[in-house]
């Protein structure tokens, strides 16, 4: 191993001057910049070279150098790299500007750590700055009404983004997922605020809804904001649009649960638009297929036979309620065994709360007295527990007597573990377990909520009011979901994810079967190491062990007014993760870093 500083020529600016490490890795040298001294004075780079060639320093070690500033690099260095490798820039704006250049720090400081919008502005700007990524962007001192104008900009860009997206992600026949979700607001100064089924268990609070488009392997695409009071249906034809102007696919299948794609909106909105869906039919649609239907024959029968049915199977059947769909019949034995056991515990806590409403009304010294308080007792304990239905309840002046409708709770258990998907997709184009585990894929869509509202980018709380902010918000947050699912993927050997997803595909032997996670990943997860000795970590941990690489100002003793970037020595840990994303962390400092 050696050090030596080298002078590197540029065809139209001045040369280069770095300082190296020089080591050999088999036949190879590989070489290393630690620091550029393309702004040192030259008297200093001189002193440099004389003392790795054995010259002496008369000061002692710890006035050398002079660290004035380090921030946090590495994870910064991670996601610009990747980011670049990913085209995101040209994505935001062929054009370099301000705004493009806010726009991906904005983007980059969402998955590193979110704040609002003044603080964002704050972690980029020089004099408090958090991380590198304000300086390596050049981006100079950054004010809180510059981010919300860069939200403004981002969201007159929305249309042409999403249409990069879609050519880079969707090409000829193709799966899209679509799910909707919620998101509080706190205050109801925003036009978007409204009361509405609410997904975050935040009572009294109004909120805004957010419909996802993802592609068939889970990356996402675009996204729409509606009124906090829209229903999950009515948000189908907006994508249906969406889908039909700007993505201009030949060929479409949309994938939606079954509260979403309903028959009135198959019928309103997929079908004249030409697309194709895959959807599940829900339960009282399921009931109809339990219905005798003329046959060929005299005799009648019904389509759906749930003794005929195999455990983890799928039947293909057909019937005249839903004509021109192929329905596939799946049988799921554990939800079957946890659907009894649950309906069980809930028929015994009514029956529970019964008897205490019984020994009420027995007691000589009680005043629940009369049919019809006893009544209201009744209606007000009894359908808690939302099986009051299973129950026959005779009421009288003075008592109160109860049975179970056996007959209600066997015809409930019938469809226990059964659920159907449906399609307007012929079998050549999609078999029956691609049909199911397309309808199964939609997982992902509430991952991508998942991490976009709690575990990693905070999409709420929302710290602005006005339609056009929120929007953008919204918007900023897919994108960085967006380059948070490309992370995922390339580090996925060093995190808790699944890195073998053929080997695990093969273990299940069903799509109706319980997803199986492959020998190497299940390894990892045991030992919480991986097979090469690293710890295993989360997204969140890794990007911190990753920000202890610093990105260092140093100084000399005869020089301080001349300060120059030295980088922090990078452990096995980060140079393994630097690997698996393509990335050298000292490829974006530029020598103007450091003034």
């Amino acid at each position: 191993m050696s050090y030596h500083v080298d002078v590197i020529p540029n065809r139209s600016s001045p040369p280069a001057i770095l300082f190296r490490e020089a080591k050999r890795e088999g036949k190879r040298i590989r070489r290393t910049t630690l620091a550029n001294l393309s702004k040192v004075p030259p008297e200093i780079v001189d002193g440099i070279r004389a003392l790795l060639k054995g010259g002496q320093v008369y000061r002692p070690m710890e006035d050398s150098l002079s660290i004035r500033r380090a921030l946090p690099h590495g994870h910064v260095a991670a996601l610009l790299g990747l980011a670049r490798q990913l085209g995101l820039e040209r994505i935001l704006h062929r054009q370099r500007s301000r705004h493009r250049d806010l726009a991906l720090a904005a983007i980059l400081s969402r998955v590193l750590q979110p704040l609002s919008k003044l603080a964002t502005a704050r972690s980029l700007s020089p004099s408090t700055a958090t991380s590198s990524l304000g300086p390596l962007l050049g981006l100079g001192p950054v004010h809180g009404n510059e981010v919300l104008a860069m939200l403004d900009w981002l969201l007159r860009r929305q249309v042409w983004i999403e249409k990069s997206l879609a050519r880079r992600h969707l090409e000829g026949r193709t799966l899209l997922l679509y799910d909707v979700s919620s998101c509080y607001l706190e205050g109801r100064d925003s036009p978007l605020a409204a009361f509405g089924y609410n997904r975050d268990g935040k009572k009294g609070k109004q909120q805004f809804v957010f419909g996802l488009l993802c592609a068939g392997d889970g990356c996402p695409l675009a996204v729409d904001v509606f009124p906090g009071h829209t229903a999950d249906p009515t948000t189908v034809a907006a994508q249906v649009k969406k889908i039909r102007g700007r993505f201009g696919i030949e060929s479409i299948a949309l994938v939606g649960d079954r509260g979403m794609l309903t028959t009135a909106r198959i019928r309103e909105d997929l079908t004249p638009a030409g697309f194709d869906w895959i959807s599940a039919l829900r339960t009282d649609a399921i009931r109809k297929l339990l219905r005798p239907s003329p046959s060929d024959g005299d005799e009648e029968e019904a389509p759906l036979r749930p003794g005929e049915l195999v455990p983890d199977g799928i039947a293909e059947i057909v019937s005249p309620e839903f004509p021109g769909e192929r329905l596939m019949v799946c049988l799921n034995p554990r939800l079957r065994q946890e659907r009894a056991r649950k309906r069980e515990d809930l028929l015994r806590a009514t029956e529970k709360i019964l008897q205490t409403i019984a020994d009420a009304v027995r007691s000589p010294r009680s005043r629940l007295r009369g049919q019809q308080a006893i009544n209201r007792r009744v209606g007000r304990d009894v359908g808690r527990k939302k099986v009051d239905k299973h129950f026959r309840i005779e009421v009288t002046a003075d008592d109160i007597r109860w049975s179970r409708r056996q007959e209600k709770i066997d015809a409930e258990a019938q469809l226990d573990g059964i659920y159907v998907i449906r399609t307007s997709l012929e079998a050549p184009a999609l078999g029956a377990g691609e049909a199911v585990e397309a309808y199964k894929s939609l997982s992902q869509v509430e991952r991508a909520f998942r991490s976009l509202k709690t575990t990693q980018l905070a999409l709420r709380p929302v710290y602005v009011y006005s339609e056009d902010h929120v929007r953008g918000h919204v918007f900023l947050c897919l994108l960085a979901y967006y380059l948070e699912w490309h992370l995922r993927r390339r580090l996925a050997p060093l995190l808790f994810e699944e890195e073998d997803r053929a080997g695990a595909r093969a273990l299940r032997k069903s799509p109706v079967a319980k997803a199986q996670v492959s020998e190497r990943t299940k390894a990892k997860a045991d030992s919480k190491r991986t097979a090469e000795g690293f710890p295993v970590h989360s997204l969140r941990t890794l990007l911190a062990d990753l920000a202890t690489l610093t990105l260092n100002q140093v100084t000399l003793p005869d020089a301080p007014n001349h300060p120059f970037p030295m980088f922090a020595r990078p452990t096995p840990l980060q140079k393994k993760a630097f690997g698996l994303l393509g990335v050298d962390p000292t490829r974006f400092v530029a020598s103007n870093l450091a003034g």
